[in-house]
């Protein structure tokens, strides 16, 4: 995984990136009856992967992509991700250990808010799946941070822990 651009500029990499950006690798695949994301030892290229997916599988539904983070993305504030910090601001189950991930020396989540994004980062799914409540509200850009914490305080230990 090539961490700099045709500048020599290092870029950041977002780990909850588009499968069909020209740089995008696989970050892990979703998996288990939680659906939580195992991480690959090694990048391997998205466009080698995304054709032997079925056709009438969406591709973020088994896997997890990462590609550059890019200041067009629905989720940036100015120089910061807003994604990350409304997944930092979910409840977390202190006791997970931090993922094995290829991705973290540059990744955007970790240079933001370090290991909090990593300990929660396996739980998500880039496709929100129906039924999932907190999650729709992470992967919405308008969501606020206000909101978010209603919304925990309201589901209070009903909310799952990511």
């Amino acid at each position: 995984m090539s961490t700099a651009d045709r500048s020599g500029e290092s870029r950041t990499w977002c780990p909850s990136g588009k499968a069909d950006a020209p740089e995008s690798v696989v970050l892990g695949v979703r998996s288990g009856q939680d659906g939580e994301v195992v991480y690959l030892a090694d990048p391997v290229p998205a466009r080698d992967v995304l054709p032997v997916v079925p056709k009438d599988v969406e591709p973020t539904r088994v896997l997890r992509f990462a590609s550059h983070c890019v200041s067009n993305c629905l989720h940036r504030r100015g120089n910061d991700c807003g994604l990350v910090e409304r997944v930092a601001a979910t409840p977390a189950d202190e006791r997970r250990s931090v993922p094995r991930c290829h991705l973290r020396p540059h990744c955007k989540w970790w240079v933001q808010v370090g290991v909090d994004g990593c300990r929660r980062c396996p739980a998500l799914a880039t496709t929100v799946v129906e039924g999932d409540d907190l999650g729709a509200l992470v992967a919405d850009p308008g969501t606020t941070r206000e909101q978010l914490d209603a919304w925990i305080a309201e589901a209070g230990a009903g909310a799952p822990a990511r």
